[in-house]
């Protein structure tokens, strides 16, 4: 009988000595691995700092492929408004011109018929006056035909201008051929009865 109880005993010794030891390894274990708190918070931080790097440098290529795209349509842009103005320029040339030529001509009508007009004047006087109305409108005519006949030729504008017996001639064109020179020449010499050598031509 006290056999066995003193068998009993040995192995609830056995048995608690291991329940000990297995104990001892399990603590043990944690910490040498220890998970805490602060640990997954860190680690949550670190993969959330790395997903917004990633959309951060996403964000950067977007917004360097817009910055290259408005840089293009920028620059795309200026250069049609050079163009643009450009061409605007030149046809406002055309456009002041002709009318500040007109408005020359109308302006030495209106003197002249003046002088026509005027009872104080002698007559030798008003015939003179006369005969210069007559010459600015035959001018005017000619310059007219002239300018038309011309563009007739593929020039998208032109301007004369007739100073005594020489004439200028200012076409809109970005170059000038010698054929078209010649051209131009013959019609400005036929209409304007004037000499080959007092005609200017340019372009603009």
């Amino acid at each position: 009988m006290k056999t066995i109880k003193k068998n009993q005993v040995i192995i609830f010794v056995t048995a608690l000595m291991l329940i000990v030891a297995g104990y001892l390894n399990y603590n043990t274990n944690l910490e040498n691995t220890p998970v805490s708190a602060e640990g997954v918070q860190n680690e949550v931080v670190n993969q959330t700092e790395e997903a917004k790097l990633v959309n951060s440098n996403t964000e950067i290529e977007e917004n360097n492929n817009t910055s290259n795209s408005n840089t293009s349509n920028s620059i795309a842009a200026k250069e049609d408004n050079t163009i643009e103005t450009s061409s605007k320029t030149k046809d406002e040339y055309f456009t002041t011109s002709k009318l500040g030529r007109d408005t020359m001509y109308s302006q030495m009508i209106e003197s002249y018929q003046k002088i026509i007009d005027n009872n104080g004047i002698s007559q030798e006087q008003k015939t003179v006056a006369t005969e210069e109305i007559t010459k600015i409108n035959t001018t005017k005519n000619a310059i007219m035909i002239a300018e038309n006949l011309i563009k007739t030729k593929g020039f998208e504008d032109v301007v004369i201008f007739v100073n005594d017996k020489s004439v200028s001639v200012i076409l809109k064109s970005e170059q000038l051929k010698q054929e078209q020179i010649a051209q131009v020449q013959n019609i400005v010499t036929r209409e304007l009865n004037c000499n080959i050598e007092d005609v200017h031509i340019s372009n603009k």
